[in-house]
Order: structure tokens, then C-alpha cells, then sequence
């Protein structure tokens, strides 16, 4: 997959990401603000509620307060206003007169009655009291036509009606009942509070909606001594007025507030955010997933190249050589020369045996992952491998007129390894040691013995590596290129498979670069 083509799958999915978390989380807060009016319109249905069912309650207690007083009183007046209007039914020979009245009683209450202290306390009960009753009354009489002539008044049929007062009189009477509550303190108007309170718990549960809440009842902007123990006053309050006069007017009203309303409205759409959350998890899950699997492949695609032009590399320079010594061979003045002939011959074997070591190593490393490749361990001295290591370097080393030291302040030497990949192990080092080197190579290789275990570095004065390359020398294939040049021998195996080797020993091994300065790598060992 191409870089660019990589980079805009990648915005691509990243937008989707984005656009489905934007948009999710816009229908949780487009439900959560549904849920908050909902639950607002219901408070002040809740509230409108209280506040009527109070004051039925208080002009029910009127009422009946009013009625007992009328049954103690005695009468004083009576006055009937009276209408009357007379028909004739020819048909029926008859003479019907409608009578309609009001009929006004004046009545006297007595002192000192207690029901009308606790009642109206601001009245003065050194006098007696005088309360009117009005009532509608209607009556309907039919006589004989020929009676009626006649002065006869015996009526033939008697059909009366006395009705309850009229609307307007209600409206009056409520009148003087809210001149007269308004002279009651609001703690006697509201009554018990724990009934109160129940009204307004009741009211609620009627909507469903079970949620702990504050309430005080408030003279004007002035908090009365009717309220809750939590109640503090807040702009989110509730309110409805409450003891409203003929003009839907009063200083009183009904504070409401909600502790635990932020809760309460999550908890109704928890289900909706568990499951988006839960969906949007897993879409994140998949997308990291897939992002990670086209890294990895494009990763394994950049191994992949680079172990084929690594090794398209070590087998030219072998095969190159193999047919120049073929073709020397070959030429008439050569061929009969058999010094120069074994020669050619001897390059010839050496570089088939450098090719199979290159495969030898692939196949290594294969089953050292796959953790199929069977190694020996016996006790064995490492002071003795290094030396093998560095007698298998004499050549290199002298061509390029470098040096080797050992300064061995170790006194146990001895582990349990296989002597053939240890070898290998510092060949391959002290081999990247004298390629990546500009200079005369002047190689230092110290043992010593630290906490059970036997330490071996590895200092060079080569050309040193970056921070970046350090990180990523122990990879399989990797190796630092100069443009587009292989100009450095090495199959980019070598460090990979000194890396498993330790590990497969148990040991551990770091580096330590700076480049332009050169390097020093350190092995541990159990002793």
C-alpha cells in the first residue's frame, strides 16, 4: 500500500470516527435537554397542583367553619325580595304564577366561641358577630282558571324550589372568605407540615418521578418558617404562587429545588449512554485494530523489500566474484597454470560457503522464533570463546592494521552454553565493529563479574549510531543505508540473531552509541 494512499484511508476513517462520536453525543445531550423540559413542565404541573389543592383545602375548612357558625347563631331578620310573573293556559284553563326570590338571614353569632378563635384569631370576639345568608328560592303555583275568578285560592298543584346561592354570590362570598384568610398567618394557612409535604410527595408520585427535593414557602422574596432543612435558594428554583385572591394575585408562593436533578436526568438516559459507549468503544477497538494491522503490513512490506535487496545484495558481490574467477579459469593462458588455478578455485569455495552461511543464517533465526531450533548447552569457559572469536577476525584486523584487546578482571568465567552460537555472537559484533569504522579500529573487550554474573563489553571507536538506528538494530533485516547504496557489508540478520542467542542464554544485552564517537555494547551472562 502506497504512502499516500495510506495516509488519506487513514483521515478517512479518523473523520468516520469523529463524525459518529459527534453525532452520538449529540443525541445523548438532544435526549438529555428533552428529559430536563419534560421533567421542568412536570415540576410546575406538580406545583400548579399543590398550590390549588392547598387552597381547596383551606376554603373547604371556610366552608364548614362557616356552616357550624350559621347552626350556633340565632336568627335576627329574614327578608324576601320576590318576583312573581303570571301565565294563562287557555288550553289547559289554568293560571300558573312563578315566584322567584332571594331570601337575605341576618345572623347573630355568640361570644367567644373557641372554633371561631382558632379560626379568624384577628377578629375581635368582645361583640357579637352578624353574618348574612343568601339563598335562591323558587316557587312555582298552579291554579284552576275558573278559581282564580272565582277568588278561590286553594291551588291545584304546589311545586317549590329552593335552590343554593347563585354564581355571583359565590363569587362574593369567596371574596369575603379571602379578606378574611388573609388576616391568618401562612403557618396556620398551610397547616401541618409533614402533610404538606406528603401533598407534594403525593403529587409526584402520581407523574412516576421518585426524586428527593427542597421546598420553602416564600413571602414575597422573604423565606417564611415553612421549609426544609436543605433548602438553599438557587436561580434553577421551581415556583408557583399559592392563596391566590380574586385577581389570581398573592405574595405567597411554592419554592421548589432539585439537590439531585443533574442525577436524576442522567439516570434516565443511562441505558442510551451505556449502549452508545459500549458501541462506541467497540468501533474504536476496531479502528485502532485496523490501523495497527495496515502498520504492520506496511511494515512487513518495508521488511520484506528490505531483506530482499539486503540479500539480492550479499548474493551479487559472491556471485560476481564466482564468475570473475570462472572466467579467469577459463582463459587459455590461465587454465594451465595450476597455482592460479587453485586460487580461483579457493575464492570460488569461499564464497559459496559465505552465501550458505547467509542462508544458514536466515533458517536460523526462522526456527529460533518459531523456537524449533534444538541448541546444546554444556559447561564451557567464555574467556576461551572470545579468544576463538577474535583468532576468526586475525585477517580482517590486520588488513585494516587494527587492534583487539581483552582486559579479562572476571575470576569466574565459567557458564552453561553452546560454544558454536556464542562464537557467532561476538564474530558477528566484533565483525560490525571493524566494518562500521572510518578509522584505524582499536576494539576494547573487558570481562568482569558483577552481582553473580559475568559482564562483557564490547567498545569500539567506530562511526557510532543515531538514536534512531540504536532503537531498531536488533530488528530482523535492518540495516543503515547511505542513499540508495549498499556501500556496508551485512545482511541485516546478525544483531537480530545475537539477540535471540542471549536471550536463549538467559542473558540480557544493551547498547550504548553516540554517533561520530563510536559504540559499546554489553552482554550478561549467568555464572
Amino acid at each position: 500500500m502506497g504512502k499516500n494512499l495510506f495516509r488519506i484511508l487513514l483521515f478517512l476513517m479518523s473523520i468516520s470516527l469523529l463524525g459518529i462520536i459527534l453525532i452520538q453525543s449529540y443525541f445523548i445531550y438532544k435526549n438529555y435537554n428533552d428529559n430536563n423540559l419534560q421533567f421542568s413542565s412536570n415540576v410546575s404541573y406538580v406545583l400548579s397542583q399543590t398550590s390549588s389543592m392547598v387552597e381547596k383545602r383551606e376554603f373547604r375548612q371556610y366552608v364548614n367553619i362557616f356552616n357550624d357558625m350559621i347552626e350556633l347563631g340565632t336568627l335576627d331578620t329574614t327578608s324576601i325580595n320576590n318576583l312573581y310573573i303570571i301565565d294563562k293556559d287557555l288550553d289547559k284553563s289554568q293560571t300558573i304564577i312563578y315566584q322567584n326570590g332571594v331570601v337575605e338571614e341576618n345572623i347573630i353569632l355568640p361570644k367567644n366561641e373557641i372554633f371561631f378563635e382558632d379560626f379568624f384569631n384577628k377578629i375581635s370576639k368582645k361583640e357579637n358577630i352578624l353574618i348574612k345568608r343568601l339563598s335562591n328560592q323558587r316557587q312555582e303555583t298552579v291554579f284552576s282558571l275558573n278559581e282564580i275568578d272565582n277568588k278561590t285560592i286553594s291551588p291545584q298543584d304546589y311545586l317549590s324550589d329552593v335552590r343554593k346561592i347563585s354564581k355571583s354570590k359565590e363569587i362574593l362570598f369567596e371574596t369575603a372568605y379571602n379578606d378574611l384568610s388573609k388576616r391568618n398567618s401562612i403557618e396556620d394557612r398551610i397547616g401541618d407540615i409533614e402533610e404538606f409535604e406528603k401533598l407534594i410527595k403525593g403529587n409526584f408520585n402520581k407523574m412516576n418521578i421518585n426524586i428527593s427535593f427542597e421546598y420553602a414557602i416564600y413571602d414575597k422574596d422573604s423565606i417564611t418558617n415553612i421549609s426544609s432543612e436543605g433548602f438553599v435558594k438557587s436561580p434553577d428554583d421551581f415556583s408557583s404562587v399559592v392563596f391566590k385572591d380574586e385577581n389570581n394575585i398573592s405574595d405567597y408562593s411554592i419554592r421548589l429545588n432539585f439537590p439531585n436533578r443533574t442525577t436524576f436526568l442522567l439516570s434516565s438516559i443511562v441505558e442510551v449512554v451505556l449502549t452508545s459507549f459500549v458501541l462506541i468503544t467497540i468501533i474504536i477497538l476496531a479502528y485502532i485494530t485496523t490501523i495497527l494491522l495496515l502498520i504492520r503490513q506496511r511494515q512487513i512490506s518495508q521488511i520484506k523489500s528490505d531483506f530482499i535487496n539486503n540479500m539480492s545484495h550479499e548474493f551479487k558481490t559472491p556471485i560476481a566474484t564466482i564468475n570473475l574467477a570462472l572466467s579467469a579459469i577459463k582463459n587459455p593462458q590461465i587454465i594451465g597454470n595450476k597455482r592460479k588455478v587453485n586460487k580461483y578455485l579457493k575464492m570460488i569455495d569461499d564464497e559459496n560457503n559465505r552465501m550458505y552461511e547467509q542462508v544458514e543464517n536466515v533458517l536460523m533465526i526462522s526456527q529460533l522464533e518459531k523456537n524449533e531450533l534444538n541448541i546444546e548447552k554444556r559447561s564451557l569457559d567464555l574467556k576461551n570463546v572470545i579468544n576463538s572469536s577474535v583468532s576468526h577476525l586475525n585477517l580482517i584486523i590486520k588488513n585494516k592494521n587494527g587492534k583487539i584487546s581483552i582486559e579479562n578482571e572476571a575470576k569466574k568465567t565459567i557458564i552453561n552454553g553452546n560454544e558454536s552460537h556464542l562464537t557467532n555472537v561476538f564474530i558477528n559484533i566484533l565483525d560490525n565493529a571493524l566494518k562500521y569504522n572510518d578509522n584505524i579500529p582499536e576494539i576494547l573487550i573487558k570481562l568482569y563479574n558483577f552481582e553473580d554474573k559475568l559482564n562483557i563489553e564490547i567498545i569500539d571507536n567506530g562511526i557510532g549510531m543515531s538514536k534512531n538506528v540504536k532503537s531498531k538494530i536488533f530488528q530482523k533485516f535492518f540495516r543503515e543505508q547511505t542513499g540508495n547504496l549498499h556501500d556496508i557489508k551485512g545482511h541485516g540478520l546478525g544483531l537480530s540473531y545475537v539477540k535471540k542467542i542471549i536471550d536463549f542464554h538467559d542473558g540480557n544485552i544493551s547498547v550504548e552509541s553516540e554517533l561520530g564517537v563510536g559504540s559499546k555494547f554489553k552482554i550478561e551472562l549467568n555464572v
